[in-house]
This record gives structure tokens, sequence and C-alpha cells, in this order.
């Protein structure tokens, strides 16, 4: 393999299977894939309910902790963070939410121009296939890489009751939450191909790792970048005992994720100058904001044992996990194609509210999870209900604990931080509160496993929420897009301010959290992004 490149991409994740495929298309350019972890090609993560496995698989996972957070009674949060070709789009969950045009709109207000939704929509549509089963038949439409599959002809018939339930407390539905009426309740569409996983990997790296001009390297952690002057040259990483310098000739792009990008910006002297001091780096620029900005989704989940049964029926006893095993076996379809968020959608929490701001999660089926340790069904049927605001104004960050690479970065969520983010959680309580005093969810309800807030004033549900909410992993803006220096790390085409040939592509880039799943936009990012490399490319005729 060559010692330079046209480009390095550092991250083979949910954007730098994108940006190694758009890159290295023409033949133009020689490309560089970097990627901490190894293959993606095991079976529990090309079965789509195996993202189960691999939440504490630290073969393919971080497995990173964040620290005690104040918000959050002092709990410390379980952080799974993808480290496999595919990255987190290779061991989540598969929901697809491409958010809110109303997001996006604000990405531009905050100064990330270009960025609104007019903008944004054509790239999304550019992305995708669309599949959907009927007849017996599997129909498509559009022929972007990346499938999002509609499998509401799968769903576990308890869907209907919660779909039932949202009509008695007059919510809409709409029959696609990423059409043209996101509003309301629905069916989640996911990242599955024919009854397989499609990750950013399956969908764009895969393909494109036949050409010559496209280089993937594997179990490499880049521990630095190098610079000329104010100018980004390449990288420092290392296998094994091995370390190597590699050059890129235009440009290095960090694609590591909303928790190691700030990391490794911060490790080669990119950050908080006294952060970097501290740590025995030298600051080649202080960037306070390198790091801070980070959001994420919170959501409280409340189980209910059920009087009909659910997947937990299905699921539990051996027999039923062995027939699920054999129906996928022989026609990839059934439990075992599916994730378990199955129905959901994004409400209003008041008639007032300009725009849907409560995201909303109702799954057929009832588990526990410990802190890094993988989910497991219970025996009893049983579904749960849970909501997350869709946009927190709290902001935390993402810092070095020390200048050694390996060591896992320090995590501060600062979660409900602001009055507004707990304006919210009340209600979310509330509007949860419409759809469990239902008709149809009373007869649905045998017994309630905690609290329930359909009993709760407004001190128990906010007090409730901060004993046992939790990320639902969708870290974001740690090295977000703004106008300037002072209070962001990225320009609007994502160069970092004042630091040549590097760019930071992937969700550590959104000026702000979107307002549901934030895999799809940051595919979406890594493809509007990849446009601008090339377009800058060309203009300089380099």
């Amino acid at each position: 393999m060559p010692a330079d490149f046209d480009f390095i991409i550092i991250g083979a994740g949910s954007a730098g299977c994108v940006l190694a495929n758009r890159l290295s298309q023409s033949g133009r350019h020689s490309v560089l894939l970097v990627e901490a972890g190894g293959s993606d090609r095991k079976l529990r993560i090309r079965v789509p309910i195996g993202y189960g496995f691999t939440f504490a698989d630290p073969a393919v996972n971080w497995m990173y902790s964040a620290r005690p957070d104040p918000g959050l009674n002092g709990r410390t949060a379980y952080w799974p963070r993808g480290r496999v070709i595919g990255g987190s789009s290779a061991i989540n969950a598969m929901v697809y939410c491409r958010g809110l045009p109303q997001d996006f709109d604000d990405w531009a207000a905050s100064g990330a121009s270009g960025w609104d939704w007019a903008s944004v929509k054509p790239v999304y549509e550019r992305n995708e296939t669309k599949a959907r089963r009927q007849d017996g038949r599997t129909h498509t439409r559009g022929d972007g890489p990346l499938w999002v599959t509609d499998e509401t002809d799968q769903a576990h018939p308890v869907t209907a009751d919660f779909m039932k339930a949202a009509r008695e407390a007059d919510w809409p539905l709409t029959d696609d939450l990423n059409g043209e009426v996101s509003e309301g309740l629905g069916f989640y569409h996911n990242t599955t191909r024919k009854g397989w996983r499609c990750s950013s990997a399956d969908a764009f790296l895969h393909p494109a790792l036949k050409r010559g001009n496209l280089h993937l390297m594997t179990h490499a952690t880049v521990e630095s970048l190098t610079f000329e002057g104010r100018r980004v040259t390449g990288i420092i990483h290392r296998r094994g005992e091995c370390r190597e310098t590699l050059t890129a000739r235009r440009e290095v792009i960090v694609c590591a994720g909303a928790v190691n990008s700030p990391q490794l910006l911060q490790l080669s002297g990119l950050g908080p100058a006294e952060l970097l001091q501290h740590a025995g780096i030298d600051v080649l620029a202080h960037m306070p904001e390198v790091g801070g900005g980070l959001q994420d989704h919170l959501a409280a989940t409340y189980h209910y044992d059920s009087t009909v049964p659910t997947l937990n029926n299905q699921l539990s006893p051996l027999h039923g996990r062995f027939a699920a095993a054999l129906r996928y076996l022989f026609t990839r379809r059934g439990i075992l194609s599916l994730g378990i968020n199955q129905c959901g959608g994004f409400i209003r929490s008041t008639p007032d509210a300009p725009c849907p701001d409560m995201q909303i999660y109702c799954n057929p089926a009832t588990y526990s999870t410990g802190d890094g340790s993988a989910p497991r069904l219970d025996p009893e049927p049983g579904f749960i209900l849970s909501f997350q605001p869709c946009r927190p104004t709290s902001r935390g960050r993402v810092d070095i604990a020390s200048r050694d690479a390996g060591a896992a970065p320090e995590i501060k969520p600062n979660s409900l931080a602001t009055n507004a983010d707990c304006d919210a959680v009340l209600r979310g309580g509330r509007l949860l509160r419409q759809l469990i005093e239902t008709p149809t969810m009373a007869s649905l309800i045998k017994r309630a496993r905690q609290p329930d807030p359909a009993s709760m004033e407004d001190a128990q549900i906010l007090e409730d929420f901060r004993q046992k909410a939790s990320t639902v992993y969708h870290p974001t803006s740690t090295c977000r897009m703004g106008a300037d220096a002072k209070d962001s790390v990225l320009d609007s085409r994502l160069r970092v301010h004042g630091i040549g040939g590097l760019r930071v592509i992937d969700a550590s880039a959104f000026p702000n959290i979107t307002s549901g799943n934030t895999n799809a936009p940051t595919i979406m990012l890594a493809q509007k992004g990849s446009d601008m490399i090339l377009e800058d490319t060309d203009r300089s005729g380099r």
C-alpha cells in the first residue's frame, strides 16, 4: 500500500463509508479509509435482530460510559458506539428517520448556510431506495444505495392497538414518517434489504471496495494529525506495535463520530488550550468549542404487563426462538428480520406547539438491559411506551482524559441543564398520559410495572424522569457547524475554522440535534459533504 493519498478518511462508519464511495467513484483520486475496528461480516450484524448481541460486544463496540450526570441524579449512562466497518450503522436498531423540516431550517439559521430543508431533502432522496412488501412481492421506489424498508406487513398485531389508542387520544396518524406528512403515529421504517441489515457499509462501502484507487485499513488507531503550519498534511496511526505516518495530498476528513472526532482533534492540538496543556499536548489552535455543544436524546421508558400476547410470548420460549430462526432461514422474514422499534412517531405535546416536539415509541415487547449487558426479553407478555423530547437545549462536552489515543474520552452529557428541557419533560409525561388513558390502552394494560405517568403530578414526572431516563444513543454536535470559531468548529462546508486541509463530516458536525434518530441525517450529511469536497477539488484544479 502507498504512503500517500489524495484523501484520507478516518472512520469507516455511517459517514466515512459514504465518503469513501463518492471520493473514489471517478477513479481520479486515491483514497484511504482508516478504521479502528474490524470486519462487519458477522451474522449478529447482518441479521437485523442481532443488534441485541452487539449492544455489549467489545469486538464491535467501543462500550463507552458517560460521567455521572447531575441532571439524572448522578447516574452513569452506558454509551455504545460502533467500532467496526459500518460504525454505529452496523450495530444500531436500524430506525430510519430523516428528521423534521424545521430541524434543518434551524441549522441554516444558526450559520450553516445551505443546510436548510429545501437543500437537504433532494440529498435524502438521492440516498434512498424505499421498499415495501405487498401482494407477496417487494416493490421499490427510488434508486439510491441505501434501502429503507417499510415492514408494516410484519408488525406485531398489538401495534394495531397502539394505533387505535392514538386515534382515541386525537393524535394524528401517518403512513410515512419520512414522507410529506411526517407528523403523527406510524410504523418505523428500517435500514434493511431483503431481510438483511443494510448498513452504510453495505450500501456504500462494499460495492466500492473493488476499485483499485480505494484502500481500506482496519484495526488501525489514528493517534494524531500531522501539520505544516496550520494545514493538515496527514495522520500518524498505530496498528499493533507498528506506528506509521501517512500523507494526504488534498484533505484529511475526520468521520470518527460525535465522541471520537473531537477526541482526535484535541489529541492533535486543536481544542481548549487549558485542557490540552493539562494533558501535555502542544496547542496548535485554541478552539474551545471542540468537544463542546454535545446534545443527545433522552427517553423515559415505561413497562406494562399485557392482557394479550406480545413478542415476549414468541421469543422468550426456546421453541419460539427456534421457529423464528427457521422462518428467517428459509424466507428472510419474520421477527428476526425486524427491529424491536416497530411503532411510534412525532407528536405535538400541546396544540399550540409550532411543530411536533415529542418522539414516541410503542414497542410490542418488554426487556431489560444492564449497563453494558445484552438486552433480555421478559418471559411474560408485555409492551413498552416511551417518550423523548425531540429538541433538547442542554449542551454537554466530550474531552480527552489524557494524551493517550487509546484512553476513553470523558463524556459529560449535562442533561436537563435548562428550564426549557425540564418543561419539555413535563409536557412529554402529560402527552403519554393521553395515550395511557384511552379505552384501548385500558383494556391492554394488565399492570404497570413501575409508577405510572398516568397517576403522577408534575413534580413526580420530572423526578421519575431524572431517575429512569436514559440516552437513546444519538450524540451529536461536538464539532458543530456555525458562522465562526467563537461558537462553532466548522464552517458551512464542514471545514475546520482556520485550519487547511481538514474537515469533520459526521454527527458531530450537526449544529443542533435533529428531532429523531440520527443515522439518516448523518448519512445525508456525508453525501452532501462529498459534493462539497468534489466541488472544491475541481475548483482548485489541484
